[in-house]
């Protein structure tokens, strides 16, 4: 029997939402490979609570570099969760971002629409998972389904969510032939 390759895993949060998505993405992507996926707290160097998508993708990517610079991994993931003001109204979001030795992917999850009493609320200085526990009686939402889990019934959840966006952003890393040309 072959020895199975064991792929190490850092993420830039000791989130068990944040962890169980990438460990879930990378051995759905590496079947034939054991899987070790560890957290660490790594700070964003942004405020706790995001108010921009530009804010939110660099505290992801401040993640990651800390990963970097802290351990030794074949992956490092960061995933910041954050809110902004878009076109069509509030919503909240995550940047994703994977790194390697190489090479660096960022990517984005899907945006679930906010309500304008939820969102005015972060602009009075308050984080979203503690609005959405105060709403909705719950405790510690931002470890668990989430705002989104919450305003879907439970048919979406933070760590789908996470996951779909990881996924999508490990393309590079699957065919850098085609993205490093």
């Amino acid at each position: 029997m072959m020895e199975q390759k064991l792929i190490k895993v850092i993420v830039g949060s000791k989130n068990p939402v944040k962890v169980n998505a990438s460990r879930t993405v990378i051995a759905q992507l590496y079947p034939e490979h054991i899987v070790e996926c560890d957290g660490i707290d790594a700070p964003s160097n942004v405020p706790d609570q995001p108010m921009d998508a530009s804010e939110t993708r660099e505290g992801a990517i401040n993640r990651v570099k800390y990963c970097k610079q802290n351990a030794d991994a074949d992956f490092y993931i960061a995933i910041e969760g954050g809110v902004d003001l878009l076109d069509d109204g509030p919503a909240t979001f995550a940047y994703v971002v994977i790194a390697n030795k190489e090479q660096q992917s960022v990517g984005r999850s899907a945006a679930l629409p906010l309500p304008a009493p939820i969102y005015q609320s972060l602009l009075n200085g308050e984080e979203l998972g503690p609005v959405m526990d105060k709403l909705f009686k719950t405790v510690n939402i931002k470890h668990k389904g989430g705002a989104i889990g919450l305003l879907t019934n439970g048919h979406a959840t933070r760590e789908s969510n996470y996951t779909q966006g990881l996924t999508l952003a490990m393309a590079p890393f699957l065919y850098p032939d085609l993205y490093n040309q």
